[in-house]
């Protein structure tokens, strides 16, 4: 299966779509593709996100869509019929765990702590989310098992913005990082989508 990583390639941020209207997410992950990525997560939390997830695919055929806030098998079995090209969990469980495995479909688990990491790390599992970030001990954490975790790389999210997400990019252990900051709310609702663009690209500079 492949990684998170490898799928990313040279992107070093996950751009994270959180949207009501199925028309607002096709327009964010146009201004998202505008700015040259290739890979986004849809976080299916309202109505409209699993229908986002399967018409974001169908306007952009190559871009590598994610469903996100995928928590149980039953939301799992959902976001693989909506289309979605990789799964993104906010934490895990023995029974999803082995879902995502069985899926085929590349996924990366959340993780709050060391007891997470070692779980995660038994089902062969290399790549792993740290949410929420901040709140799970953020950078000083991921200096810290470092050293303990040779092997684990992270993409961490929650509470990452502009003023600290270079520092995270900076450890060895950090392949991305993931943020809604590039897509604030009041740009969607004003129809300001060449905002968006801009705040990816200045977020994305490894492109």
């Amino acid at each position: 299966m492949q990684s998170i990583s490898s799928l990313m390639g040279t992107q070093t941020l996950l751009p994270i779509i959180q949207t009501n209207s199925v028309e607002d997410g096709v327009n964010i992950a146009a201004a998202m593709e505008k700015a040259g990525l290739h890979s986004v997560e849809v976080v299916l939390r309202s109505d409209a996100s699993l229908q986002a997830v399967t018409e974001i695919k169908r306007a952009f055929p190559k871009m590598l869509v994610g469903a996100g806030t995928i928590y149980n098998t039953t939301i799992l079995d959902s976001a693989i019929k909506a289309g979605a090209d990789y799964i993104v969990t906010p934490t895990v469980t023995d029974s999803l765990l082995l879902a995502l495995k069985s899926s085929g479909v590349p996924f990366i688990p959340g993780v709050q702590n060391m007891r997470d990491i070692a779980e995660v790390m038994e089902h062969g599992v290399t790549e792993m989310k740290l949410f929420p970030a901040e709140l799970s001990g953020g950078i000083a954490f991921l200096k810290a098992i470092s050293s303990l975790f040779k092997h684990i790389n992270f993409c961490p999210t929650g509470g990452i913005s502009p003023a600290n997400k270079d520092a995270y990019l900076a450890l060895p252990n950090v392949f991305a990082v993931g943020g809604t900051w590039v897509s604030k709310p009041e740009w969607v609702a004003a129809g300001q989508w060449d905002e968006i663009t801009q705040a990816c690209i200045a977020a994305n500079k490894g492109i």
